[in-house]
């Protein structure tokens, strides 16, 4: 069996998935397709190279910074083949975040596209650098020990002091709970060919690829996601599943709607949805989206299906099988139902350096009385506002309500007055401030209103889809001067 010859780790599911798919596309990227008997066959070949020249294995730390393409593919199952952790790098960080990484990282190994060569040699960084592609790596030999998986490490910080690390290790028990709740509920096993929209080193797509792979499905995938471009790939190859962010699926709705028809299932994660996008599916698509919520740390915890986005499009959903999940005060102790407070989270895929197994995940929310979970926002953006707690998640869904608002982000900012009150970015059709504010009025509470409005041309987001509040303000700041 492949699990004595090889250990526990990815490669035991890739070398089961060729023998009973061996002939079936496994990956189409922008270059290339190769089969599942292909797929394997070449990580083994990375594999006998990361072992053999480089000696790569247990204990040792691989960092990739990699695009969506094969060789990507190729290089996770061949980094847990031989047993070393392994870090997926955001390929969107700037050269003092990612030599910030390095400084902290101690990586024996930074495996890299072509397009990050000149970036990775201006590092202060000694160890291997290796160049990823579809034909850099060839090895003759392919005897390697038996090991088991190291850990999958994602970065969930990074940017100034130290970076916070994201621990998984690889386990039938640690992922079964999620595994069951994406197949039975997202009905994966009805598809036959999914598109990974998403980063693989982000959350959302390494689990897709690891939910796809052992079911012999096809992945399609691209180094860069561009609206009119996945339109494309959607309809070549009759996508039936697709993983996404918010923003990409807004923009693949506005690019060309028509070549999205053979979605059956919409997979969306990562950042909020907003009731206005939920309609747009609904009337564009029919009754194809899900709503994934989950951390980097934990891994998915809440699923909202079709059914649930039509009892409220605002809604989380419902915790799935296998999760723990309390709403708690600032002191730690459970809140009522109905009453706001942190998402806490206990599962058996909890980072593994936490001592704590109860996670907290920065989020604040309700719980209704038939079970549904909403979203107010992060800890760090409620505000105060005469004495009342305001979150600026609430505004926002009211705003988007609105047929004329385009886009919107609300943020706190000081006030000498009430504390604080916030500040609403919208993009519109053509409404003035004081429509806005008019429409508000009979829909807010005097202490939701927003103290001021600034009508923009865009709202900012980052590389993985999350508006990018950070940069608006510092936008905003700079044209006031």
């Amino acid at each position: 069996m492949a699990l004595f010859r090889t250990g526990i780790n990815l490669m035991t599911i890739l070398e089961v998935a060729a023998k009973r798919y061996g002939k079936q596309i496994a990956i189409v990227d922008d270059e290339s397709t190769i089969t599942y008997k292909g797929l394997y066959l070449k990580s083994k070949i990375f594999a006998s190279y990361f072992y053999h020249t480089l000696q790569l294995q247990n204990g040792k730390k691989v960092a990739i910074l990699c695009r969506n393409h094969i060789p990507l593919i190729q290089s996770i199952f061949a980094v847990s083949r031989v047993g070393a952790d392994m870090y997926l790098l955001n390929t969107d960080m700037r050269v003092d975040q990612l030599n910030n990484l390095v400084k902290y990282g101690n990586y024996d190994a930074i495996l890299y596209d072509d397009e990050f060569n000149s970036l990775v040699h201006t590092l202060d960084y000694s160890g291997i650098k290796v160049l990823i592609d579809h034909n850099v790596i060839r090895h003759t030999s392919t005897i390697i020990p038996r090991f088991s998986s190291g850990k999958i490490i994602l970065q969930t910080g990074g940017t100034t002091g130290k970076p916070k690390e994201a621990r998984h290790i690889p386990s039938l028990f640690n992922y079964l709970s999620p595994y069951i709740a994406l197949i039975e509920k997202l009905k994966i096993t009805d598809y036959q060919t999914g598109f990974i929209g998403t980063p693989i080193f982000h959350g959302y797509g390494i689990a897709v690829l690891l939910v796809f792979i052992p079911l012999g499905k096809k992945l399609v995938i691209t180094s860069r996601f561009e609206a009119r471009k996945a339109c494309k790939l959607i309809e070549k190859y009759q996508v039936e599943f697709i993983t996404v962010v918010p923003l990409m699926l807004d923009r693949m709705l506005k690019s060309n709607p028509s070549n999205l028809k053979s979605l059956r299932c919409i997979a969306s994660g990562g950042a909020k949805l907003n009731s206005r996008l939920v309609e747009d599916i609904y009337d564009n698509l029919g009754r194809v989206l899900f709503n994934l919520y989950g951390t980097s740390e934990a891994g998915l915890n809440i699923i909202a299906t079709p059914e649930d986005l039509q009892y409220s499009p605002n809604t989380l959903g419902k915790k799935i099988s296998g999760v723990k999940l309390k709403i708690v005060d600032s002191n730690g102790k459970r809140v009522k139902q109905g009453v706001v407070g942190e998402f806490v989270v206990k599962n058996m895929r909890s980072m593994k350096n936490r001592h704590d197994t109860w996670l907290k995940t920065g989020d604040i929310g309700f719980i209704d009385g038939k079970g549904y979970l909403f979203l107010r926002g992060r800890t760090d953006e409620m505000i105060i506002s005469g004495g009342e707690n305001v979150y600026p998640l609430d505004v926002e869904q009211v705003l988007f309500e609105h047929p004329e608002v385009e886009d919107v982000m609300v943020i706190g900012m000081e006030d000498k007055e009430y504390g604080e009150r916030l500040k609403a970015f919208v993009k519109t059709k053509g409404l003035t401030k004081q429509d806005i504010r008019i429409w508000l009025k009979s829909k807010l509470a005097r202490y939701q209103m927003p103290k001021e409005i600034v009508i923009v041309n865009e709202i900012p987001y980052t590389p993985l889809g999350k508006p990018d509040k950070k940069r608006l303000i510092e936008e905003h700041l700079y044209r006031s001067l």
